[in-house]
């Protein structure tokens, strides 16, 4: 099974990008992992919500493959916790589920396409959080999950 992590926006900010690195280095050693960083439409300054997101919707949508598992990131998704994502990930590989992918959406969030396509809609808190910390919480979430699933010290109950 592959994981992808697909964010829409700026490439990792430097004070983000080691730690993003250092956690997606830590799950390859479990799953094969990876980061896609979808840039914005070059006009998204100039157009207004709800075109954006449906532009953003068609650079993802054109990306997914039909068996993908896409696992949407929003602030009104469900709240697991560390047990139940890796429960999740243990149950994507027992039905031998080809690639998962953890979308962060755009600034503005994604079009009601996409939230409809997501298999899984998670939230990582009821707090709000600026998309490159996101990324930082999320790789280490799923580094945390796999630890949980080999029964490795990282995480303590």
């Amino acid at each position: 099974m592959k994981l992808q992590f697909w964010s829409v926006g700026k490439p990792h900010e430097a004070y983000i990008k080691a730690g993003v690195d250092e956690f997606t280095g830590r799950v390859n050693k479990y799953f094969g992992a990876e980061w896609l960083i979808i840039p914005p439409p070059k006009n998204a300054a100039v157009l207004k919500e709800p075109e954006l997101k449906k532009q953003e919707c068609k650079a993802v949508t054109a990306l997914l493959q039909k068996d993908d598992v896409l696992v949407l990131l929003d602030e009104r998704g469900k709240i697991f916790s560390s047990p139940e994502v890796a429960a999740l990930l243990q149950q994507q590989a027992n039905e031998s589920t080809k690639r998962v992918i953890f979308l962060i959406g755009g600034a503005f969030g994604v079009d009601d396409e996409l939230k409809k396509r997501a298999n899984i809609t998670w939230s990582l808190s009821k707090l709000v959080f600026p998309h490159m910390l996101v990324r930082l919480v999320l790789a280490e979430q799923v580094y945390r999950a796999c630890t949980i699933l080999r029964n490795e010290k990282y995480h303590h109950v």
